[in-house]
């Protein structure tokens, strides 16, 4: 590995150790589809919801008629999606429903909620390497994979086709999770066509565009010195 690579590595590293920790302490689920005015109580507070928010075992949400959300539970891939009118507390694996019907459910491939975990992380590197930090413009050679590191980015690529083939034209569930695999092994000209879908399906995204302005400062040319 040349000392460039070593320094693309290391700089994603920093930008990784600037993130939040992956799973706090609480944190069972992550919203990963919301519209609508939804809201939801932790403890005493009271707030709305965002998409990619993590959910911590006890959080109650409300959801009013017209609005929807969905939240992907990290020990056993249960996806749950509401429909307002509609009121829910999370729980260590899946929802107790309070008011409205039941939601739908779809489990998800193994090993997908992990990934889908790191999202937030994911936007927040993207967002410190856009604004400058630590990132390096541009990454030289890609990153060279050992035999098992090719192997999961492999198997990931074939889950992500599955997963694509039975989600809606606007879930981007399917992209974040292949570009959570892509940006561990730091391969960064792969993200770009990932980043870029995302971007179609989901336009005005400010997340998205975060990091679809990240990948493309990794896979341009570095300035000349």
């Amino acid at each position: 590995m040349n000392a460039k690579s070593i320094f693309t590595r290391a700089a994603s590293v920093a930008l990784l150790a600037l993130a939040t920790p992956l799973l706090a302490a609480g944190d069972v689920g992550l919203v990963n589809q919301l519209s609508g005015n939804v809201s939801y109580t932790s403890g005493k507070e009271t707030a709305k919801a965002s998409a990619f928010m993590k959910v911590r075992e006890g959080d109650k949400f409300s959801v009013p008629a017209g609005a929807q959300v969905r939240v992907v539970y990290f020990q056993n891939g249960r996806q749950e999606s509401f429909s307002g009118p509609a009121g829910f507390t999370a729980g260590a694996q899946q929802s107790t429903v309070q008011s409205g019907a039941q939601p739908q459910v779809v489990t998800l491939p193994a090993g997908v909620s992990q990934k889908i975990a790191q999202t937030p992380e994911l936007i927040q590197i993207a967002r410190l390497g856009r604004s400058g930090g630590v990132a390096v413009r541009g990454t030289g050679r890609e990153a060279r994979l050992n035999p098992q590191q090719q192997a999961e980015v492999r198997q990931a690529k074939e889950t992500y086709k599955k997963l694509r083939a039975q989600s809606a034209a606007d879930d981007i569930t399917p992209e974040l999770y292949l570009y959570s695999v892509l940006q561990d092994n730091l391969l960064y000209n792969d993200m770009k066509p990932v980043v870029d879908d995302m971007a179609r399906r989901q336009p005005g995204n400010a997340d998205i565009t975060a990091m679809l302005e990240y990948v493309k400062a990794k896979t341009s040319a570095p300035a000349k010195q």
